[in-house]
């Protein structure tokens, strides 16, 4: 995903340099290289932070978990045998 947009840098770089002036250089640069793959790389990246935002509910509810057993297993009383 990220050669794709790596490449398109440097062709959007490459249109830059050849404007006119420094002004449309930077604006060509910006508009069609920048703007374009920051929104392209967020949106690719959803299911990922999605996916990693789920893991850590789940180790989250796992610790709590851990914990109220925990605290049922110490104030139980001991069993006499």
């Amino acid at each position: 995903m990220y050669i794709i947009a790596i490449a398109w840098i440097y062709v959007v770089f490459m249109m830059a340099i050849t404007e006119t002036s420094i002004v449309a250089g930077i604006m060509t640069f910006l508009l069609y290289g920048v703007l374009p793959v920051t929104i392209i790389v967020y949106v690719m990246g959803t299911g990922q932070r999605k996916r990693k935002r789920h893991a850590q509910e789940m180790q989250r509810r796992a610790e709590i978990q851990k914990s109220e057993e925990a605290k049922a297993a110490a104030s139980e009383p001991p069993s006499q045998t």
